[in-house]
């Protein structure tokens, strides 16, 4: 096993490599739901080389990921021959040197460990104990992609959900205040889609809902009770609205069914959870 070393902020795992020529410390937002690419301005800092893989209009290029130190070390991309996109750096990658997501994680097996705070490469045997637990569910996957499905159970529907670790919102002010936990504003959520949102709000009126609540996109948020995944029932679960298309449309079309939203890490947190992406399994356990 190699634990791979993370920083774990507001239930989000963000990977902290050193650079094996420079000595210095990337630190790369993990992404189960996302894409694998460094930011422009890191790759022109480190001194890679682009490799065009798409002319213009639209010119797509890709870069070497780059070797690691020891002291630093993780499991490198392995897809695209080691390649990450290269991508130009917009507001939500502040603080980011770029994002590692399904390329990197699928054919693999993981250790999401929340409560711990760790993030665990498994290797051999060493992942067959939770295996063994009654808390295994499918993962579904779509074919020649790493995008993993779940299933979770809010007031008694079963829903097709991405298994989405980067899920994040940033909180307006207004709903920052409103909430007053103490937390940060930018933070892990879990979505829904609109349909499914409305339908909650109005057979469920006593369920909190903050109007307004995502900086930016104006989406609301509504306080989930309970959710069921795994035979483990967890909550409350704060999942922020998304359009219809963004899941039904977008993200589906890299799944093996249609899906309704992400299960992010603000519901993974009560968990371990060992995902096997080449079984299609996942394992969840609960102190």
């Amino acid at each position: 096993m190699l634990v791979v070393p993370t920083r774990y902020h507001e239930d989000r795992f963000i990977a902290r490599p050193v650079v094996a020529r420079t000595g210095e410390v990337i630190e790369l937002y993990l992404d189960t739901g996302g894409n694998s690419f460094l930011y422009a301005d890191v790759v022109d800092r480190l001194g890679l080389r682009r490799v065009r893989v798409r002319p213009e209009p639209g010119a797509l290029d890709e870069v070497q990921f780059p070797a690691v130190s020891p002291r630093g070390s993780m499991p490198l991309p392995h897809t695209r021959d080691g390649r990450v996109l290269v991508m130009e750096r917009d507001t939500a990658g502040e603080g980011y040197a770029g994002m590692l997501g399904p390329e990197w994680f699928g054919g693999r097996r993981w250790l999401f460990d929340y409560p711990g705070r760790r993030l665990v490469l498994l290797r051999g045997r060493c992942h067959l104990r939770l295996m063994r637990s009654a808390h295994v569910v499918r993962l579904g996957f779509a074919e020649g992609l790493h995008f993993p499905r779940i299933q979770a159970t809010i007031d008694g529907e079963t829903l097709n959900l991405l298994l989405d670790t980067g899920a994040h919102t940033r909180l307006a002010p207004e709903a920052h205040a409103t909430l007053a936990d103490g937390r940060e504003p930018i933070r892990a959520t879990s979505f829904i889609t609109s349909t499914v949102f409305r339908r909650w709000e109005r057979k469920h009126p006593d369920w909190q809902v903050v109007r307004a609540a995502e900086m930016g996109s104006g989406q609301p948020m509504i306080r989930v009770p309970r959710l069921t995944v795994a035979g483990y029932t967890v909550g409350p679960v704060w999942f922020t609205r998304r359009a219809d298309r963004n899941f039904h449309d977008f993200m589906s079309r890299w799944m093996d069914r249609r899906i309704d939203g992400a299960l992010g890490g603000n519901a993974l947190r009560h968990f371990r959870v060992e995902v096997d992406y080449p079984r299609q399994r996942a394992a969840f356990a609960k102190d």
